[in-house]
């Protein structure tokens, strides 16, 4: 069985690290800072630990360019490799984080460049102008995609008029398929991988559509698009000049026998569906207003669903909904000013990383209450707190802006 690529939000999308032995409670000021690095150049994107390296996207400092730095797990840079141009409006800090596989480090750039370099030198492999080639219609942050690996392919996930997803050969970036047009803007969220009854799908978004897509050939094989509300209008496509209503769309979903979780944020809300057997439809079960996550992620522990919510793009409560029905346990603020943020979880607790204020959390997982154990303040580097926290190997991984930090948690 091939191995699974390192990347986004830990080995299946889900923010679940497969990590034991963790502290229950950290000290009054902190876990133990291990190292920081001041270097990593301006970004959302979270790192990614592969072997006995660690590797993470961000701008070079005239921020031209996009850059891969690697370091060693003690902090030390091993080289950093330019390899695309970022976003060139609004919030251009880098936002994809690399997809390891194979001996090869997997990017796309702000400006839709799908990008494969060597990780043993950083030498670029192969390049493709997705934004270009695709003719990709974006909205107001162009894109945000973390690329997903599997069976020698490299997907991504452009919209327009052209196509809607693509599937690029991981050694080569020739196209394997290119799946029909929906005619929609693109979004921000990073496909997934499932595997039910025996089939295999793509979970993908548009600005429109939530999309099961066969992996084999291209074929969108459903599309659900019924929010319920009407879009919440932004003036997306700044090149382009649509006036199409669209979603931010920018969360992963979460998968579990038949069922998918997802939420678009920004008063659009949470939706759970139900796959039929042979992947082919996708039926709402419930949806609810309280979970409406703005882009840092969801997790399922023991049945609930953990994240937080949008109120403003300052503001946010903390919220556990029932994964069978949907009933909110709990939406409440993090006492003290904090606000919404990422979260992930490992070793039966919660890590909650505040978007505002730096905050990181260890939280109890309590369907009824927001408990928080332990928590201390992230103060180095600048910019929104959006990159999601990573933990290997007993070290909890946290990322602002142009710092990198290790703490000891375990």
């Amino acid at each position: 069985m091939a191995q699974t690529p390192h990347g986004w939000r830990g080995a299946m999308r889900d923010g679940i690290y497969s990590e034991t032995g963790l502290l229950k409670i950290w000290p009054d000021d902190g876990p133990k800072l291990l190292w920081e690095a001041m270097d990593a150049g301006k970004g959302y994107s979270s790192p990614v630990v592969a072997g006995e390296r660690i590797y993470v996207t961000g701008m070079n400092e005239d921020e031209t360019q996009e850059i891969l730095s690697v370091y060693t797990l003690d902090g030390k840079k091993v080289y950093q490799t330019a390899y695309g141009s970022p976003w060139a409006f609004t919030y251009p800090d880098t936002r994809t984080t690399p997809t390891i596989d194979n001996g090869k480090a997997y990017m796309i750039s702000g400006a839709g460049e799908i990008v494969c370099v060597d990780i043993a030198d950083g030498h670029i492999v192969w390049k493709v102008d997705g934004g270009k080639a695709f003719e990709r219609r974006t909205g107001n942050w162009g894109t945000s995609e973390s690329p997903l690996v599997f069976d020698n392919k490299v997907i991504y996930t452009p919209a327009g008029n052209q196509t809607t997803m693509v599937a690029l050969d991981a050694q080569t970036g020739e196209v394997i398929w290119k799946s029909k047009s929906l005619g929609d803007i693109g979004t921000y969220m990073s496909p997934m991988l499932i595997s039910w009854k025996g089939k295999r799908q793509i979970i993908g978004s548009t600005s429109v559509h939530l999309i099961g897509v066969n992996p084999d050939n291209g074929n969108i094989e459903w599309a659900f698009g019924d929010w319920g509300v009407p879009p919440r209008p932004y003036p997306s496509e700044r090149i382009l000049g649509s006036t199409m209503q669209v979603n931010i769309a920018p969360n992963t979903p979460l998968f579990k026998e038949g069922r998918l979780f997802f939420s678009h944020g920004n008063d659009i809300g949470g939706f759970m569906l139900q796959l039929n057997d042979d992947l082919t439809e996708a039926s709402l079960l419930w949806k609810t207003d309280d979970l409406d996550t703005f882009h840092g992620g969801y997790v399922l522990v023991d049945g609930t669903i953990y994240g937080s919510n949008w109120i403003t793009n300052s503001q946010g409560n903390w919220v556990a909904v029932d994964w069978i029905t949907g009933e909110t346990g709990y939406n409440e603020p993090w006492e003290g000013g904090k606000s919404k943020g990422a979260i992930i979880t490992a070793d039966g607790m919660l890590y909650c990383y505040d978007d505002r204020r730096g905050m990181v959390g260890l939280v109890k997982p309590n369907p009824q209450k927001f408990d928080v154990v332990s928590e201390f303040r992230i103060t180095k580097g600048d910019g929104p707190h959006w990159a999601h926290p990573v933990i290997h190997q007993g070290v909890l991984y946290i990322r602002h802006g142009n710092a990198l930090m290790a703490f000891q948690i375990k």
